[in-house]
């Protein structure tokens, strides 16, 4: 079933709007492009439809409903700077463990060794922070994945095998992606369809 942004609008405490009537559907197990330049409010797209802002207009409708906070939400977001998303005062086990039971295989897919998740996010580099991000973002119950300039950060061979395991991943588990991008090569390799916005 699709999650929809319908005629979406966002802005700050009565500001400048950030985004106006922006449409986007994505079907299960669709991989989707959202390319544009910086600032054109592709990042704040990305979260109106997980659910972490609230649309000062328009819609976001998961399987013709709104999204409702349970005990997991169905759409989950990996960001660029994964520094950003974890609690520093927390070993990376307990991390992965906020996300439900462990799945080792997961972690095998990704080359996510086991000594790592007994390390605090600052004691390894940013590609492995970032897997561990990863990971626990495709935990049981994500149908939906917002891969906001995932791997934009990390070495060509980094993004390769990450990207690589998530694609694998989704196609199991039937998962949703939306690939957002200022690169338009690697949405066009990645991606069956691409959506070009300018703010």
């Amino acid at each position: 079933m699709p999650l929809e942004g319908k005629s979406l609008g966002y802005r700050y405490n009565k500001g400048a709007w950030v985004l106006q009537q922006m449409t986007i559907r994505m079907e299960a197990g669709e991989v989707v492009g959202l390319v544009g330049p910086s600032g054109c409010g592709k990042s704040t797209l990305g979260k109106l439809l997980a659910g972490h802002l609230q649309p000062t207009e328009g819609h976001v409708l998961l399987d013709g409903g709104s999204i409702h906070s349970g005990v997991r939400n169905p759409v989950q977001v990996v960001l660029q700077h994964p520094e950003q998303a974890v609690n520093p005062k927390w070993k990376l086990r307990r991390t992965l463990e906020e996300s439900g039971k462990i799945d080792e295989h997961m972690l095998s897919e990704l080359a996510i060794e086991d000594a790592w998740l007994n390390r605090y996010p600052s004691e390894l580099s940013g590609g492995e922070l970032q897997r561990i991000c990863v990971a626990r973002a495709l935990g049981s119950g994500t149908r939906y994945l917002i891969a906001d300039e995932m791997t934009t950060m990390l070495d060509a061979i980094t993004q390769a095998q990450i990207w690589q395991s998530v694609l694998k991943w989704a196609e199991r588990n039937h998962t949703s992606i939306l690939v957002i991008s200022h690169e338009h090569q690697l949405v066009n390799r990645l991606c069956s369809r691409v959506v070009e916005w300018q703010s």
